[in-house]
């Protein structure tokens, strides 16, 4: 079985928000951060136009998929991320916005901010001090840096 694990990671920060922003009007919508269900599969898969194998990443059992939903609508999937608990940080996976929230016909900004907020508070919540890590793209290393702060703390870089 291959071990997808490796591949870098290519999510674009868009805006940092406390919410998400529907791009057209500017209007803000506070969010909510839960659990994947396996009902919410049936609607996530390639056909629908999400890039990642999520049914794959949800049967990983040490890791757990978080959706973002727009509060009082839990029903739309906004956008997510697979996080694995490790005994110092916590290790994000994917990550991946829905598909109405990729590209210049995006609906909402904001999306994988607040994926990757979420990450370091449960980072935060399990005393590790909001450390979070994940492989990067090449070309997305200093965009990291930029809207992240992130820094690169290994010796290689992933071009994929």
């Amino acid at each position: 079985m291959k071990d997808n694990s490796a591949k870098g990671l290519d999510f674009v920060i868009d805006k940092l928000t406390n919410s998400i922003e529907n791009v057209v009007t500017g209007d803000s919508f506070a969010t909510d951060i839960s659990l994947l269900t396996f009902n919410d599969l049936k609607a996530i898969t390639k056909r629908n136009k999400w890039l990642f194998d999520w049914k794959a990443e949800f049967a990983k059992p040490e890791r757990d998929v978080y959706k973002l939903t727009i509060v009082n609508n839990a029903t739309i999937i906004q956008g997510l991320v697979s996080l694995e608990v490790k005994i110092d940080h916590v290790y994000m996976h994917l990550v991946e916005s829905s598909p109405f929230n990729k590209g210049n016909a995006k609906v909402y900004s904001g999306v994988p901010g607040n994926l990757v907020a979420y990450a370091c508070k449960l980072s935060f919540q399990r005393g590790h001090e909001g450390n979070v890590s994940f492989i990067s793209k090449t070309q997305l290393v200093e965009h990291y840096e930029k809207t992240l702060g992130a820094f690169h703390c290994w010796g290689t870089y992933y071009d994929y």
